[in-house]
């Protein structure tokens, strides 16, 4: 962080926006109100705000626990020199929005990003099978088209009505009660144990077989809890991958240095991205 954030104790957070999205909540959720909130155009542009020091903090979404992995973010990871600080988990609640109220079949398009289109899918098929979906970069670009275009509806968040001056047509709209959203929370700092945490692992290892099987051995082991291993290409040579690996612990905790140095036989490389207090899902 700059000296003049250290010294004003000012946090700047930089997110996906626009706002009224979901990654706006998280980072709504996760910090007090006299910080200042920055949107970006992009995961990328998040990253480089932080790490260029124009803000003090990112957040940016991780997987959705319906669509799976945000790729765009695991891949700025493997790049960065960021330390993930925090996560933030947020549930998933859809709304019809439109600019005022609107019978079902007046409407003419619907208009929602690509996931959350996915995320109510049923409910579409059902109330609006012949209706144009259309995708579009964020759910808040959604509620914009709703508040500009007569016949149009935006599929978002409840922020995204208040944040743009929508009605609720429907409430609770997604196909899946559960849909959660994992958000980090990124910085340069790290953080202490708070005895309620979670570490992130970026793992290289050789490409013969067996290998997989010696990275997972210690896990068992030393009874440390995976919460997640996934794969995504290295970049670094074709049909490479890194293994993105989360696991219960700190890395100052005893057990957990103990699974650092057995890894360190059994691996090429392993990057630490962070230790963070694990996130607490909110209502």
């Amino acid at each position: 962080m700059s000296d003049q954030s250290d010294s004003n104790n000012l946090k700047t957070v930089a997110f996906l926006g626009p706002e009224g999205t979901f990654t706006h909540l998280a980072a709504m959720r996760h910090f007090d109100e006299g910080c200042q909130l920055l949107p970006c155009r992009s995961i990328e542009d998040v990253f480089v705000k932080v790490e260029s020091k124009e803000a003090t903090h990112g957040v940016v979404p991780i997987e959705n626990s319906t669509e799976g992995a945000i790729n765009n973010t695991q891949d700025c990871l493997v790049d960065s020199s960021l330390t993930i600080v925090g996560e933030e988990l947020v549930l998933i609640r859809h709304n019809l929005l439109a600019s005022s109220a609107i019978a079902l079949n007046q409407i003419q398009k619907v208009a929602s990003h690509k996931q959350s289109l996915a995320q109510c899918r049923n409910w579409l098929k059902n109330n609006l099978p012949a209706v144009e979906q259309y995708e579009c970069i964020s759910n808040a670009q959604a509620a914009k088209l709703a508040l500009e275009e007569d016949g149009t509806v935006a599929i978002a968040g409840a922020l995204a009505a208040e944040t743009y001056g929508l009605e609720i047509l429907n409430s609770d709209i997604q196909d899946q009660q559960h849909n959660s959203t994992r958000f980090l929370v990124l910085s340069h700092g790290e953080t202490k144990s708070s005895g309620s945490d979670k570490t992130s692992l970026i793992v290289y290892m050789e490409h013969k077989p067996g290998s997989l099987l010696r990275v997972l051995e210690p896990f068992e082991k030393l009874g440390v809890n995976l919460n997640k291993i996934e794969t995504r290409p290295s970049k670094k040579k074709a049909w490479a991958y890194v293994f993105f690996i989360d696991f219960d612990g700190h890395c100052d905790d005893e057990n957990i240095r103990q699974l650092f140095s057995e890894l360190d036989e059994r691996t090429v490389e392993i990057k630490v991205l962070g230790s963070y207090p694990r996130g607490v899902e909110k209502k």
